[in-house]
């Protein structure tokens, strides 16, 4: 069976809480959705500095997963009221991960994780990441 893709727009806004306050980030791409064994997925690439990251987020109800690649190498797994251990390789090395996650929904057009996140065993902050996305009427 063929998997259908299609083509989205994608807002990606992450919200850091950290002691000294919060921080937000904000990307805006065009990627595309599908659906694959009762998950879905979304995939999208965006440029930096560094280059070209290409991104995977698969969700199912109860968990979700996060594949970087390319310029940055990241997995951040996620589920519901469980601890998970992740990786996110630099140039100079990489670091373990480890989420905790408070709050995962999914549903049509919208992902909402909060987590405590976790590097190197320091506590890097509470994330709240919300994806938004539609299909794209191109």
């Amino acid at each position: 069976m063929s998997t259908i893709e299609k083509p989205m727009k994608i807002k990606v806004k992450t919200t850091i809480h950290q002691q000294g306050g919060s921080e937000t980030m904000e990307l805006t791409v065009l990627g595309r959705y599908f659906e694959k064994d009762g998950a879905a997925f979304l995939k999208y690439e965006e440029a930096l500095e560094e280059g070209t990251v290409r991104t995977i987020v698969k969700v199912t109800p109860e968990e979700a997963l996060i594949l970087r690649g390319g310029a940055v190498k990241m997995r951040l797994p996620f589920k519901l009221h469980k601890k998970r251990n992740g990786s996110y390789e630099m140039p100079f090395g990489t670091f373990e991960t480890m989420t905790m996650t408070k709050r995962l929904e999914y549903s049509k057009g919208l992902i909402d994780i909060l987590y405590d996140f976790t590097m190197q065993g320091s506590p890097a902050g509470t994330y709240h990441l919300e994806i938004t996305f539609q299909e794209d009427e191109i």
